[in-house]
Parts: C-alpha cells; sequence; structure tokens
C-alpha cells in the first residue's frame, strides 16, 4: 500500500469528522473546510491508486521482457510500424 493512499484515506477520515463538527455546531465554514479536505483526500488516495496500478503494470512489462524477449522486439516492433502507418506528412 502507497503512503499516498495512507495520507490520504486519513485526510479524508479527518475531513468527516470535521464536517460532523461543523454539522452539530451549525458552522457553515467548518462543514465546508471538512468537505474540501474529503475531497482532498480522495484525490490523493486515488493518484496513489494510480501510483500502484502503474508500479504492477511495470513489473508484467519488466518480467515479459526478462522472460521472453523475442516476444517484446516482436510487440515493440509491431507498435513501432503501426505508428509510422498513422503518420502523414505535412
Amino acid at each position: 500500500m502507497d503512503e499516498d493512499r495512507i495520507a490520504g484515506t486519513a485526510r479524508n477520515i479527518g475531513g468527516k469528522v470535521e464536517e460532523g463538527i461543523g454539522r452539530m455546531t451549525g458552522n457553515a465554514q467548518t462543514q465546508l473546510k471538512g468537505q474540501a479536505r474529503q475531497a482532498a483526500g480522495a484525490a490523493e488516495d486515488l493518484y496513489g491508486q494510480a501510483k500502484d496500478a502503474a508500479a504492477s503494470l511495470t513489473d508484467v512489462v519488466q518480467k515479459t521482457i526478462e522472460e521472453r524477449p523475442y516476444t517484446a522486439v516482436a510487440i515493440a516492433l509491431g507498435v513501432g510500424w503501426l505508428l509510422g502507418r498513422t503518420h502523414r506528412p505535412l
């Protein structure tokens, strides 16, 4: 688990507490600050999830290249050929 996910979850929980306090006391400003903190925490959590997904994808690509180098080269050549075919000179 990434530290961004942990920090995002903690910030989200803190925002919920702050929103609840604002609701109980009738303070709209505290309530809005809590909601903003929740949104920031959710964004940070999503960022951490994206980093985790990218890291696992990187591991899969690295493993494929190490275990099947000829397949990796063939895929790279195919992608390069397709990109070359889509290029249109100005």
